[in-house]
């Protein structure tokens, strides 16, 4: 046999369709595998030999729903970070940075992809706002900008559909970018958190055919029933939604997926290596797992040249020692060793260094004025909790002099600040559910507009946090009393770092620690603080035009009484 790049030699295969583990010598010619041969076959002339001596070789792992802006790096960085754990290929929506950037964002994203081994594909995003007529982005991208958006290259599929209710209730708009994807034959993600019966119906007779977030068990069962791709992020691996599946006649067909990892996290924890030790810890079988990081996500995304390791397929393969031991000991990708992740990779340029378009915050601006009588009022507020996105409608009551509420020393408040266009807008809102030490922590790092958000316990903390992320042209701060403000700058677009994955997983780390800390205890504390403005994230958001009921698609009243 000639022509052989690389031979991994005294290896067993895992095979993804049967289960089984044998002994083979991996011969690979340029990216693709040429041949499982019987151990020791002599091969003469191979031009590297990896001796991969009591290790597994499987399938590299492949990510069928994540936001590589959502790990605050750039596509390059993530890709170095994220291919030594072995994620071979990616399909992003990056729905972050279009919706600060728009098109331009999209196309930076797809050529800075290309400069990586790692495979992206990319997903055209849906929501660009989120909710349309409820928040100000920094774009907006019509059915027409969509329509011809799918048909740039790497582009496979239309970004996940999260305002289900514009679907189900037959909005013009959301109806004719979901067409425009149906015309170009790509697949269509979905965003429907809990949604069921008749109104799960109309979101699946429109096209729309898999989810990622977090359901009941119940309904997890259903839509698994009815065919729907069920994509399990680290959230949604409760133990009940995993009991009850694994109780169906047959297991469906799930993928893992990260959807959202920070630095840190990836750094400290893992990728989809990570993802699937949680599914192991929750009672799934080593094969089943490695099913859902390879090959059923292959599937999903029509890769058929991959996702397994046979002859004729690409060669992105990962070493384990063991099945049950997913941190891959080597990585193959493309036919080539992936290095593992030291140094940093060449800086990129940034052409969104400018997108936080606000002034340095006043006094004046930190002020809560309303159109209220002297005397207590009631609010409406936020109730957070430890555990995940999730807020509840609540209710605060404060006083009101000379039309301002005094709000401070007596709830923490959500401040939301439109930082595109220069309009001047913003809200504010109480938020309950943590007992917080003076302090107050500042971001554009805020699904999915990106607008400047505060949250606080003290104004003038608040306006010092906030002045110094539009000092950095983005980021993240984190001001408490006695201690020295910690931050993460994020240039571009607000939303990532222009610096070494390294620096920024120390960044990261720090904050998260800062928001411990402070007493924002949520499990995910970054994404706890970012979906406070989601206003498709169930049950009540704060934009910056105001408090939105998400379930029903419409405002909530700032003032009960």
């Amino acid at each position: 046999m000639s022509d052989i790049d690389l031979l991994i030699r005294g290896a067993r295969v895992v095979s993804v369709h049967t289960g089984e583990v044998w002994p083979a010598d991996v011969a690979i010619s340029g990216d693709r595998i040429r041949a499982l041969l019987p151990p020791g076959t002599p091969v003469d002339d191979a031009r590297e030999v990896l001796d991969a001596d009591g290790l597994l070789v499987a399938p590299g792992y492949i990510d069928a729903h994540m936001h590589v802006e959502s790990s605050l790096l750039t596509p390059r960085e993530f890709a170095r970070i994220t291919l030594a754990r072995g994620t071979t290929t990616v399909l992003a929506d990056p729905h972050e940075i279009v919706n600060v950037a728009g098109r331009e964002a999209m196309a930076w994203m797809i050529e800075q992809g290309r400069a990586t081994p790692q495979t992206m594909l990319w997903a055209v995003p849906s929501c660009v706002p989120a909710l349309d007529g409820f928040e100000t982005a920094g774009s907006r991208l019509t059915a027409d900008d969509i329509d011809e958006m799918l048909g740039w290259d790497g582009v496979t599929t239309l970004g996940e559909v999260m305002d289900y209710r514009a679907v189900v209730g037959g909005d013009e708009r959301m109806h004719a970018i979901v067409a425009a994807a149906r015309r170009h034959g790509v697949r269509l993600d979905g965003h429907c958190p809990n949604l069921s019966g008749a109104d799960l119906a109309a979101y699946l007779w429109a096209g729309i055919d898999s989810d990622h977030t977090k359901n009941t068990p119940e309904v997890a069962v259903e839509k698994a029933r009815l065919g729907m791709t069920l994509m399990l992020q680290e959230k949604c691996l409760t133990p009940e939604v995993v009991d009850a599946l694994r109780a169906l006649p047959v297991l469906p067909d799930f993928c893992l997926v990260t959807d959202d990892l920070a630095a840190d996290a990836i750094v400290d924890r893992g990728h989809l290596d990570h993802i699937g030790r949680v599914a192991l810890a929750r009672g799934l079988d080593p094969l089943t797992v490695l099913r859902a990081l390879t090959l059923h996500p292959a599937r999903r995304l029509g890769l058929d040249d991959r996702g397994v390791v046979a002859p004729g397929r690409r060669a992105d393969l990962v070493l384990l020692r063991a099945l049950d031991d997913l941190t891959p000991e080597a990585v193959i990708c493309g036919g080539r060793p992936v290095a593992q992740a030291h140094g940093a990779a060449e800086p990129t340029g940034n052409p969104f260094a400018r997108s936080v378009r606000l002034d340095p915050l006043t006094g004046e601006d930190l002020l809560w004025r309303v159109d209220l009588p002297d005397g207590d009022h009631l609010f409406r507020a936020m109730r957070v909790n430890p555990v995940d996105t999730f807020t509840e409608p609540a209710e605060v009551r404060l006083p009101v002099r000379d039309g301002v509420v005094a709000w401070q020393g007596r709830t923490a408040v959500t401040a939301v600040y439109e930082r595109h266009h220069g309009s001047g807008r913003r809200t504010i809102a109480p938020v309950v559910g943590f007992d917080l030490a003076p302090g107050a922590v500042a971001t554009t790092y805020a699904h999915d507009s990106h607008n400047l958000t505060l949250i606080g316990t003290d104004a003038a903390m608040m306006r010092t946090a906030a002045n110094r992320v539009i000092a950095a042209s983005g980021g993240i701060c984190v001001v408490a009393a006695g201690s020295a403000p910690v931050e993460l700058p994020l240039p571009v677009g607000g939303v990532m770092s222009d610096r070494p994955a390294p620096e920024v997983a120390r960044g990261s780390a720090a904050v998260r620690d800062a928001l411990h800390a402070w007493g924002w205890r949520n499990r995910n504390a970054f994404m706890s603080i970012s979906t406070l403005t989601l206003p498709v994230s169930p049950q009540v958001k704060l934009t910056d035009r105001g408090l939105v009921r998400v379930v029903d698609r419409a405002w909530e009243p700032a003032v009960l009484s």
